[in-house]
């Protein structure tokens, strides 16, 4: 009965089969007739003799599998394997498309398991590719596994076996796509047909997106990505993968260009009429900047500029009317006649007339002399009597000769006087001072004539009188309203000789006339050693500092007197300026300090291949100086900092043999670094004791690194001739590098054709690619030969070269055309770009630079004491007294350098005798010339701090 028990396909208990009923049934007569004959025996035996019951075995389990046959592939020609397990099994076999598998094409494995004492069965076949090959029938090639015992069978699942493949060809590839910024985009993808079904995944420029990683991507179940706000980062190349076990197929790449669509930013102000008198007109710009046309947007549609017809009133100059007549002639001899000014009046602004309103003589011919004092006779009072005229007597001509005396004496004595002082003042280095400052011991702009060489050689200086004079600090002598026309004399002329006072608490000053040769003999033995050092190293210093004010272009520099109050210097429009802390300079010393912007490409750094300079070359003197406190330096530099890891920055220095030495690299600075540097978006901040010649020069560590760039447009004011050149410059986005190309674009007669923009500019070695469109070709031709003009990636990034500009030049048709209008793109390849558009007059008579541009802010390039810091000495001087000792919550300086972001390495101000001083002091460079002390009085109170600060900015 065991043998023929089975199980159905659930693996439930055995059940017997209808072709199984007539064997169970000649079994059942068997035993029967065996029993029967047993009990015939039996009663032979004798029935008392036999037991009541029969002992017998447990009855045996089902079959359970322990491993069943799993769903396999086909690869190729590589046949597979099917296992089961069961246990107890006594036999085990597989059946395959409902028919049973060969005994020889088993491979059965027996073993009995330790913890049950059952027999565990182990059966593997193989499958080959022929075999599922060779089935026909709509159903696959399956498998299934049967396992015996005395209770019955059991059978294991089907498991099917399929030939694997995948097909070249996609169902549906993803297409190509331009999108508008913060758009939707659906790249749709059907991978091909295959077995298993192949998963997909999606390459954004060869690697794999994830949408864990970035939730703008999200792809669907059906195998779509989608993009939900279409990014500038998005532009890129997207491709569909799909494998399984057999082979990886890739569509064809879709390019998704998300483009920007130009923007028109606001209406400037209406300018002034461009005519003063009579018919003329005003005129108003907008840009195609906000945003600007970026990856193909459209360009914005409209006009760029706006003119409107203005007539202002033309100034009317007042005339005379004709005299009048005579009056008839008076008791002084004398008539009379006037005139008006009406004929016409001025109005408009007009000139009044000219001369004399009323106008007498003598009307007696000179028979009746005309006094000169006219008195009424007290004792004539007859009203009819018109009176005499009386002669002046004795007395009166001695008080008008004495007068007459006494005011000429007054002016010999005034002049005397004067022709004396300017004497005097001018044996002392022959210069005029005027100095309101003296008078009260305060530190003002001061302006001075520069002194005659000739008489400096001859006449020595008169030390006693100006100790005598005045015994506090003096200033500087050289004239700030000496200024150097740019547009009549070179940039770069020498200057007359430089000369530093040098005072010391006696109130001696020495003059220094010469750095060389007798430097040393004519200074005074009291002077700091430091200023007085006569080694070679010192002279060969100042024989360099000499050197460089002689070649100092004036519009790069700043020059002050400073005492310890401090001050601050700054170059106009440049972005770079001296700060002088409170302290800085000892206790009763002046110090004539400097600071210049070097344009010379022979004294900027040489760079190495990945490297770029990123600020302009700055001196600061003079050199050696001793100060007792950090000074700042401030520069402009186009470095984009967004990523820390991109860059590599150092500041270099200048050594007195004129090369340059690395200094400290941003970010690395320690106990020994000389210096510290803070660095801005667009502005870096070098705070050090020791005055020299620095630069900062980048380092790339990426392909995403970026410097900015400044681009402008310039074209001439006028065109007399049939070509026209537009030159477009790319320079380093520094304040300097601008100023610059203005300054000699003003010499050469150009003008600015649109606001310069910024270009963004990766080192991804692709060159910067400038070409010109929508040129109106019925009037102008275009002579570049090439579609456009390319400046390559090592030109535009090291820096090296100033100035670095293309020309584009056109050609008109007729003399009569004045009007050009037409788009300039610069744009690096695979990258960022940025679009002009022009609209010029050729015979527009106006301003030949745009002097907006510049900082206005500019003019004043000296600050001297208290009035140069926006931090009155009182408030600094309770921060300092209140934050410069630790405190047990942590509000000390530690807090307010965290508040304000310059706690990258607080180390550096933790060696200062005063960190709270040091911090404000960079506070003042970042926030010059309008830094807000309300945000900074905020920020104590946010520490808890602010009764040091708020009652006193209210009082100031």
């Amino acid at each position: 009965m065991g043998l023929a028990a089975r199980t159905d396909g659930d693996g439930g208990r055995a059940r017997r089969s209808p072709s199984e009923m007539p064997a169970v049934r000649w079994l059942l007569l068997f035993l029967l007739v065996d029993i029967g004959a047993a009990q015939v025996d039996d009663d032979f035996i004798g029935l008392g003799e036999l037991p009541e019951t029969f002992p017998s075995d447990p009855p045996e389990p089902l079959p359970v599998f322990l491993m069943e046959p799993e769903e396999a592939y086909i690869v190729k020609n590589k046949p597979v394997n099917l296992y089961c397990k069961a246990t107890p099994a006594t036999q085990i076999y597989f059946k395959c498309n409902s028919e049973w598998v060969h005994q020889k094409e088993h491979t059965v494995e027996e073993r009995v398991d330790e913890n049950s004492g059952l027999v565990v069965r182990e059966a593997s076949i193989e499958i080959t590719r022929q075999q599922v090959e060779e089935l026909f029938g709509p159903e696959d090639f399956w498998c299934q596994c049967v396992a015996w015992s005395s209770a019955g069978t059991t059978k294991s699942r089907k498991a099917h076996v399929r030939i694997a493949y995948l097909r070249k060809t996609f169902d549906q590839e993803p297409l190509g796509k331009e999108v508008s910024l913060d758009q939707e985009v659906l790249l749709q993808c059907r991978p091909p047909e295959g077995i298993p079904a192949a998963e997909v995944e999606w390459l954004k420029n060869e690697e794999v997106i994830d949408p864990a990683d970035d939730r703008n991507f999200y792809i669907t179940i059906e195998h779509n990505l989608i993009i939900k706000q279409a990014r500038l980062s998005d532009t890129a190349n997207y491709t569909c993968v799909a494998k399984n076990i057999v082979a990886k197929r890739r569509s064809t790449t879709a390019t998704v260009i998300v483009y920007v669509n130009g923007g028109w930013s606001t209406w400037t102000e209406w300018s002034v009429c461009n005519s003063r008198c009579g018919r003329g007109y005003q005129k108003r710009t907008r840009s195609c900047t906000n945003p600007a046309p970026l990856n193909g947007g459209a360009i914005c549609d409209g006009q760029a500029i706006q003119k409107l017809p203005c007539n202002p009133l033309c100034p009317v100059d007042g005339l005379w009317t004709e005299w009048s007549k005579w009056s008839t002639c008076g008791t002084e001899c004398t008539h009379w006649r006037r005139r008006e000014c009406n004929a016409p009046a001025p109005k408009n602004g007009g000139k009044d007339c000219e001369g004399m309103v009323l106008q007498s003589k003598n009307c007696t011919d000179g028979l009746c002399m005309q006094s000169s004092l006219y008195q009424k006779s007290s004792e004539a009072k007859d009203e009819s009597d018109f009176g005499n005229s009386l002669a002046p007597s004795t007395d009166d001509v001695a008080l008008y000769v004495g007068i007459v005396i006494a005011v000429i004496m007054c002016l010999v004595i005034s002049v005397v006087v004067a022709l004396f002082i300017y004497r005097k003042n001018h044996r002392d280095f022959n210069s005029d001072i005027i100095d309101s400052s003296a008078l009260n011991g305060g530190f003002q702009p001061v302006s001075i004539k520069t002194a005659r060489k000739a008489e400096l050689l001859t006449a020595p200086p008169d030390l006693t009188s100006a100790a005598a004079m005045y015994r506090g600090p003096v200033y500087a002598l050289h004239d700030v309203g000496d200024k150097i026309p740019m547009t009549n004399s070179p940039l770069l002329d020498p200057l007359p000789n430089l000369k530093i006072k040098v005072y010391n608490s006696s109130g001696l000053v020495t003059p220094q006339d010469d750095l060389g040769g007798e430097f040393s003999s004519k200074l005074s033995p009291k002077l700091p050693h430091c200023l007085l050092d006569n080694s070679d190293t010192t002279m060969g210093r100042r024989t360099q500092t000499q050197t460089l004010l002689r070649t100092r272009d004036p519009s790069c520099t700043a020059l002050g007197s400073f005492s310890s109050q401090g001050g601050h210097l700054i170059v106009p429009n440049s972005g770079v300026s001296l700060l002088i802390p409170a302290g800085a300079i000892p206790q009763g010393r002046v110090y004539e300090m400097y600071v210049t912007v070097q344009r010379k490409d022979n004294l900027r750094p040489l760079v190495d291949d990945g490297q770029t300079v990123l600020s302009p070359v700055v001196s600061c003197g003079p050199p050696g100086a001793l100060l007792t406190r950090p000074v700042i330096i401030t520069m402009h530099h186009c470095a984009v900092c967004d990523g820390q890891q991109d860059w590599l920055i150092q500041l270099k220095s200048q050594t007195p043999q004129s090369q340059w030495e690395d200094i400290v690299v941003v970010g690395e600075e320690n106990f020994t670094t000389p210096c510290y540097i803070q660095m801005d978006d667009e502005a870096c901040h070098i705070l050090t004791e020791t005055l020299g010649t620095y630069c900062l020069v980048g380092q790339s560590l990426s392909a995403s690194t970026t410097k900015r760039l400044k681009l402008a447009i310039f074209g001439p004011v006028t065109c007399p001739a049939m070509e026209y050149h537009i030159r477009v410059y790319c320079l380093d986005d520094t304040q300097d590098a601008l100023k610059e190309v203005l300054q000699m674009e003003k010499q050469m007669g150009g003008k600015l054709l649109d606001e310069p923009k910024t270009l963004n500019f990766k080192d991804s070695t692709h060159n910067l690619r400038l070409s010109i469109h929508d040129v109106p070709h019925m009037v102008w031709k275009s002579k570049l030969l090439a579609k456009y003009q390319e400046l390559s990636f090592q030109q535009v990034w090291s820096g090296s070269q100033r100035n670095l500009h293309c020309c584009f030049t056109l050609e008109r048709f007729s003399a009569s055309t004045v009007d050009l209008a037409c788009k300039i793109c610069v744009r690096q390849v695979e990258g960022e770009g940025q679009i002009f558009q022009l609209d010029t007059t050729l015979s527009e008579d106006s301003q030949s630079i745009d002097t907006s541009l510049l900082d206005p802010a500019s003019n004043i390039t000296t600050l001297v004491g208290p009035n140069a810091f926006r931090i009155p000495v009182s408030i600094r001087q309770k921060l300092c007294g209140s934050l410069d000792a630790p405190q047990t919550r942590g509000n000390d300086w530690r807090m307010l350098a965290h508040k304000l972001n310059l706690d990258r390495y607080l180390n550096y101000f933790a060696t200062k005798s005063s960190p709270t001083g040091v911090i404000l002091d960079l506070w003042e460079a970042q926030h010059f010339p309008d830094g807000n002390l309300s945000r900074l009085a905020q920020v104590l109170e946010e520490m808890g701090r602010h009764d040091s600060l708020v009652p006193t900015v209210t009082e100031h």
